[in-house]
């Protein structure tokens, strides 16, 4: 499952599928069908145009991060658990150091309840979810992070043979068993939560939504936008990527909720 979708991903994101169209309409034209090529055209031209020249990307974001509101600040913490997805492994498996993603704001904000909760324990759960893999994972950089800022080593619990939010979910629900620990935030991105908290309310696991790394204003609207289209591209990958998780893990049976509130 694993492999499949990642497999799946390289395809079915949108500058993938734009070209794949493309290709095919060159493919239908060279063999007499223009027709047929002129409608695959007019298809990825329309969805580049969507992609790079307007704000629909940012939007289905904005759907997604403000499904779950942060909570005011507890009294007391008793764990945090932090999704990985935020370092990048395969940049410090050569440069050393610690190397962070547009996710960073996962162990920012960990860090800093770490610090304003000081009993508090901290799973990581993230392994290596490249397809070669051939790094470290979340988990296991966790433990230079932490100790780095001044937090003790002993506080963490690494979940590190996890590679997607299902596999997230799935052992830390083990390793709270095992650690006899609950009621516990759950640290994600904020356009992340709606999938995260699907598939632990359908493991049972208690945990207390807590986003973080927000990348919409919060009042963006259906329009067009010339003058980010790099970023409009990236916004819509990432909000059609997370559409396509919480629908698949739904058609699985794996989350109770197609959308999770």
């Amino acid at each position: 499952m694993f492999l499949l979708s990642k497999i799946f991903w390289l395809f079915a994101q949108p500058l993938s599928l734009a070209f794949a169209l493309v290709a095919a309409a060159l493919a239908f034209g060279l063999s007499g069908f223009q027709r047929l090529g002129l409608a695959f055209s007019g298809v990825a031209a329309l969805l580049l145009f969507v992609t790079l020249f307007t704000t629909t990307g940012s939007v289905l974001l904005q759907r997604l991060e403000d499904r779950f509101a942060r909570p005011p600040m507890p009294d007391a913490v008793s764990c945090l658990i932090v999704l990985g997805g935020a370092f990048e492994n395969e940049v410090m498996a050569t440069r050393g150091g610690i190397e962070f993603n547009q996710a960073a704001d996962r162990f920012v904000e960990a860090l800093r309840l770490a610090r304003a909760f000081p009993a508090a324990r901290i799973l990581v759960s993230g392994g290596d979810g490249s397809l070669s893999g051939d790094y470290e994972g979340d988990a296991e950089a966790a433990q230079r992070f932490f100790p780095t800022f001044g937090i003790e080593a002993d506080r963490l619990i690494r979940e590190a043979a996890s590679r997607t939010t299902f596999e997230n979910a799935a052992n830390t629900r083990e390793v709270l068993s095992q650690a006899g620990i609950d009621d516990c935030l759950l640290l994600t991105s904020a356009f992340h939560m709606p999938r995260a908290i699907g598939l632990f309310r359908k493991l049972e696991i208690a945990v207390t939504p807590w986003p973080t790394d927000y990348r919409t204003s919060g009042r963006a609207s259906f329009g067009f936008d010339f003058t980010q289209p790099a970023l409009n591209a990236q916004l819509t990958t990432t909000a059609v990527r997370e559409w396509i998780g919480l629908i698949a893990y739904y058609a699985a049976g794996r989350t109770s909720a197609l959308f999770p509130q």
